[in-house]
């Protein structure tokens, strides 16, 4: 049951997504990593409704970006969100 705390993180996640998604427009890679690596310690240390939230709206997001774009996923994520990105990928038969 989606509640209206959880209708909040998943805004922020999208949110947060789409200021990683302007420094890549900008070219700013080394910002765009940094929110990266912001993104894995929340999927990693935080509650389960953040953990999902992260997975599917901020991993979902910031790959099919970077799919569009021709961005190196695997270069770009960090390990966690690149394990959760491929387990995506091969989950929706891509």
């Amino acid at each position: 049951m989606i509640t209206h705390d959880n209708r909040n993180i998943y805004k922020m996640a999208q949110h947060f997504a789409e200021v990683t998604k302007a420094f890549l427009i900008r070219g700013n890679v080394r910002k765009a990593k940094q929110c990266m690596q912001i993104a894995e310690r929340f999927f990693i240390h935080g509650s389960k409704e953040i953990q999902y939230a992260i997975a599917n709206v901020y991993v979902y997001s910031i790959s099919k970006f970077m799919e569009v774009h021709h961005c190196n996923i695997k270069a770009l994520f960090p390990q966690k969100l690149q394990k959760e990105y491929y387990k995506q990928i091969n989950t929706s038969g891509l």
